[in-house]
C-alpha cells in the first residue's frame, strides 16, 4: 500500500489536482471534470455568445407554431362551446357538457405532466420525444382548450340585443357567427390570443426541463446544471423582453380592431 503525503491527500480530497486530473473541482496543470462554467462570463461565455440566439429561435418557433394551432382549432371549439350552451344559438346540453368536461380536464393538467403523459403520441406524430418539434405537440394540445375557453367567454360578452336583432331579420346561425359574434368579440379574441401566446412562452420554458429545446433548455442545461448564473440571467431577460413585446403588440392590435 502506498501512503500519500498529507498535503497531497488534502489536495485530492478537495477536488484539486496538481499536474493531473481533478475529480471534482479545479485542476492546476491538468484537466477538471466538474464545477465551473468552462469558459468566460457573459459574451465570453459560449453558452451566451453561441447558443443563445439558436435557443431563442427554437422558442420563437415553438411559440409561433403552437399559437397558430391554438387559434386555428381553439376558435371553432370556443364557438361550438358557446353555440351549444343553454339559451344560445343551438342549445345542446349533452354535447356542451361533454366538450366542457374535456376542455376542463386538459386545462387542469400541469403542462410538464401532460408533456410526459403524451410522449407515445408525440413520437407517433413527429418521430421523437425530444426537440422543439416534439414540444409543439404538447404545447398545442395544452393551448387549444385554454384559448377555446377564452373564446367562449369573449362571445358571451357580446351584447345579446344585437344577436336578437339579427335573428329577427332572418339571419342564419352561420351569418350570426360571422357577421355579429366574431366581429363584435374581436377585441376580446385578440386579447385572449395575447394571453394564450404569453402562456405558451411560459410553457416553452418548462418544456426545456424535459429536452424540449429553446431558452428553457439552455437555462436548465447551463444556468442550473453547470451553475452559470450569467446564462440563467440572460435567458430570463430575453424571456421577459419577449413577453413584453408580445403584450405590447397584442394590446395595440386589440385597440385597433375595437370599433365599439
Amino acid at each position: 500500500m502506498t501512503v500519500l503525503p498529507l498535503a497531497q491527500s488534502v489536495v485530492l480530497a478537495s477536488g484539486t489536482a496538481v499536474g493531473g486530473t481533478a475529480v471534482g473541482g479545479t485542476a492546476v496543470g491538468g484537466t477538471s471534470t466538474g464545477g465551473g462554467s468552462g469558459g468566460g462570463m457573459w459574451l465570453d461565455n459560449p453558452a451566451i455568445s453561441v447558443e443563445l440566439l439558436p435557443a431563442l429561435g427554437e422558442t420563437l418557433a415553438m411559440t409561433g407554431v403552437a399559437t397558430a394551432f391554438a387559434l386555428a382549432l381553439g376558435i371553432p371549439l370556443g364557438i361550438l362551446l358557446y353555440a351549444t350552451a343553454r339559451g344560445s344559438l343551438m342549445p345542446n346540453p349533452v354535447l356542451h357538457r361533454v366538450l366542457s368536461t374535456l376542455v376542463d380536464i386538459v386545462r387542469s393538467l400541469p403542462f410538464i405532466i401532460l408533456m410526459v403523459a403524451i410522449i407515445p403520441f408525440t413520437r407517433f406524430v413527429v418521430g421523437s420525444s425530444l426537440g422543439w418539434q416534439a414540444a409543439v405537440v404538447s404545447l398545442s394540445i395544452s393551448a387549444i382548450p385554454f384559448y377555446a375557453r377564452l373564446v367562449e367567454t369573449a362571445l358571451f360578452d357580446v351584447d345579446q340585443g344585437k344577436i336578437e336583432a339579427v335573428q329577427m331579420m332572418g339571419a342564419t346561425r352561420m351569418q350570426i357567427v360571422r357577421q355579429v359574434l366574431v366581429p363584435e368579440a374581436l377585441p376580446g379574441l385578440v386579447s385572449s390570443a395575447t394571453v394564450t401566446c404569453i402562456a405558451i412562452i411560459g410553457y416553452t420554458a418548462m418544456a426545456g426541463t424535459v429536452g424540449g429545446g429553446g431558452l428553457g433548455d439552455l437555462a436548465i442545461a447551463y444556468g442550473f446544471r453547470r451553475w452559470q448564473p450569467d446564462t440563467m440571467i440572460a435567458c430570463v431577460v430575453v424571456l421577459v423582453v419577449l413577453v413584453g413585446l408580445v403584450q405590447i403588440v397584442g394590446d395595440r392590435l386589440a385597440r385597433r380592431v375595437d370599433h365599439r
